[in-house]
């Protein structure tokens, strides 16, 4: 996944640090996803609210990057497909190395993992 990949801007940056909707609500995020066409940072599958999948719904951006320290991998909705390397995106390339994992810090109930989707 080197070559020019439609849905892919890698000159623009992640809208945030953390999931946009689960910011706005108040609400909390297992993991973090990047909309590789926009921006939009959503929460990932396993999350509560399932926020990126919800954003490729109404949008059609077909391709997300994690937004995880240390993951690089690409998927793509369409295709279905998983992809470990692809392009350089815009800085920053995860979120901040002291937000929690789930996060945000203070927002995570305490029984989180029975809330998963799995």
């Amino acid at each position: 996944m080197t070559e020019q990949i439609v849905g892919v801007d890698p000159t623009v940056p992640p809208s945030g640090t953390g999931c946009e909707e689960c910011e706005a609500a108040g609400g909390w995020w297992l993991h973090l996803r990047r909309c590789t066409q926009c921006g939009h940072i959503g929460c990932c599958d396993n999350s509560p609210s399932q926020h990126a999948t919800g954003h490729f719904k109404t949008t059609g951006h077909p391709v997300i990057r994690s937004f995880e320290p240390g993951e690089n991998w690409f998927w793509s909705y369409p295709a279905e497909d998983f992809y470990e390397t692809g392009p350089d995106l815009t800085d920053p390339q995860h979120h901040p190395l002291d937000q929690p994992v789930p996060g945000p810090k203070g927002r995570v109930p305490h029984d989180w993992r029975t809330k998963l989707n799995s």
